[in-house]
């Protein structure tokens, strides 16, 4: 760490809580994000020292003095990465590069070796932002551990910093690792059995994810004819939970394209920008939904114990297929809290999954005598490995594993530039210390519409069911002006006009608060 001020060397002490406000760069469920412009060199310094300095003051144990790094695709992430590294040498750590390589390959190395580890990505957003990772040696940091992070202060060298905040002399990348990479591919490797995949035909739509070269390897590895498919060298903002038109429209055309010409594809795969958010595709070509790839994902891997956000489809109870699932609040942090609750209560292989796909597993899982160790964070590869090996088991296809699942369908949306305190507002009613009255008052607000209300959960956001066994969540975003919605039915259809009746309704909240004079 910088010393004290003296005349050859100036620091300065910046509170983390006061940057990230002057900044606009904060933290939300997965690290610390912003403009790619305002993650100046001296941001992403200070973020780094604060996160070292926690590891230093909470004593969690390192087994030497270095921090694993890693990136994304983004055209700010080599500059941010040279950063980190800066703050890393100047608070007495080794950096060792592990270069572009996926979020969860290089939380494994880190937890392999009792490394702390930092990856610089923007995950699914537009590459104008950016963001960074954290993790302890044993994980990611939760919200606990975020507020330890936020609430210090830190000595910036003022003297390395032009007044833009960038780098004036940046030191030269470190070299690249490839240890971690290859760490990674083999994690699958050696847990599915060689060949397993044979006979199987399978696009890997690479666009500009860091995992895509990844993905491509170990599915060649155990055996798959890999089709590529769509790279490209500018960064494209796939979202996984918010699958964009035309991934829609060219999944269909691949697959159609491909059946026409006489060789067929069984999916297709992919993942977001920096690899923890998987994406499967049926023979068809139709994406599946995050948590519905998670419950075949932990089906396949004999999970006993599962937690999910209380978002998710809700065939994950009614399949029967899991001894005990345990709702939490929507965000790996929490996913990852609650796994580690169920560890503590005497559960056994304990696995969560999130709407955008993100799988984490929590135990070391045994199948036919080999291991697939425990990783806690996000994971885009295991997902489809998963559910392909999930078909042949089965003797069907993906869409056939689809039938098997209790019929339940989930849409989802959001109404931008919803005022927080009108939101709030409304949300608050369904949420006292009176579930007799929030069930009154949700039946008031939406029972003309949906019918009946039995159960209020409030979790996270507002959770309504009906006594049509019909859903609706409601939640506020919690750093945009935006109310989210989320509808489960026992068909698409039925889901997504619940959706739009729904969505209805909060765009009259909306202008009944904003053309009136009373209060909300």
């Amino acid at each position: 760490m910088a010393g004290p001020e003296s005349g050859l060397l100036r620091v300065a002490v910046v509170h983390i809580s006061e940057l990230m406000a002057d900044s606009g760069v904060g933290f939300g469920t997965s690290g610390a994000r912003g403009l790619a412009s305002d993650m100046t060199d001296r941001v992403c310094y200070a973020y780094t020292l604060a996160f070292l300095k926690f590891l230093q003051d909470s004593n969690k144990p390192v087994r030497r003095k270095a921090v694993a790094i890693a990136g994304d695709f983004r055209p700010s992430t080599p500059r941010i990465m040279t950063a980190v590294a800066m703050a890393i040498r100047d608070a007495g750590f080794e950096p060792v590069n592990c270069g572009f390589i996926p979020t969860p390959a290089v939380a494994l190395y880190g937890i392999t070796h009792g490394l702390p580890a930092i990856m610089v990505t923007g995950s699914h957003i537009p590459d104008d932002r950016n963001g960074i990772k954290f993790y302890k040696p044993e994980g990611e940091i939760l919200k606990p551990d975020e507020q330890a992070m936020t609430s210090r202060g830190v000595n910036l060298p003022e003297h390395a910093f032009d007044a833009s905040g960038m780098a004036i002399s940046p030191p030269a990348p470190p070299a690249t690792h490839a240890d971690a990479q290859q760490m990674y591919i083999q994690r699958y490797t050696d847990f599915f059995a060689p060949n397993c995949l044979t006979g199987r035909r399978i696009g890997v739509y690479e666009h500009s994810s860091v995992a895509r070269d990844i993905l491509g390897t170990v599915l060649t590895s155990l055996g798959a004819e890999v089709v590529h498919l769509g790279r490209s060298e500018r960064f494209i903002p796939v979202d996984t939970e918010a699958i964009r038109a035309e991934d829609v429209t060219q999944a269909k055309a691949w697959t159609a394209s491909a059946k026409a010409g006489g060789k067929p594809l069984d999916c297709i795969v992919s993942a977001d920008g920096d690899g923890d958010r998987p994406l499967i595709s049926d023979e068809f070509g139709t994406w599946l939904r995050g948590d519905i790839a998670g419950i075949l994902c932990a089906r396949f891997l004999k999970a006993e114990s599962v937690t999910t956000p209380v978002s998710c489809n809700s065939a994950v109870e009614k399949s029967g297929w899991f001894r005990h699932v345990e709702r939490c609040r929507i965000g790996s942090p929490y996913v990852i809290a609650a796994m580690q609750q169920m560890r503590a209560g005497g559960a056994q292989a304990i696995v969560g999954y999130e709407a955008n796909g993100g799988f984490l597993t929590d135990s070391d899982i045994d199948i036919d005598g080999r291991k697939l160790t425990a990783l806690p964070t996000r994971d885009a590869v295991i997902v489809p490995l998963a559910i392909l090996q999930l078909t042949a088991t089965s003797g069907t296809t993906v869409s056939g594993l689809l039938d098997s699942l209790p019929r339940r369908f989930t849409a989802s949306d959001r109404l931008k530039n919803f005022p927080n305190d009108v939101s709030q507002a409304h949300l608050a009613r369904l949420n006292s210390s009176d579930p007799m009255q929030d069930r009154k008052n949700a039946e008031a607000m939406l029972g003309d519409i949906f019918g009946k209300v039995v159960a209020v959960d409030t979790t996270d956001g507002i959770r309504i069911s009906f006594a049509s066994d019909e859903v609706v969540h409601l939640r506020a975003s919690g750093n945009a002006p935006e109310l989210r919605c989320y509808t489960e039915a026992d068909s698409s259809k039925r889901a997504v006009e619940m959706n739009r009746q729904a969505m209805a309704c909060l765009e009259d909240w909306r202008k009944h608060a904003l053309n009136s004079t009373e209060p909300v």
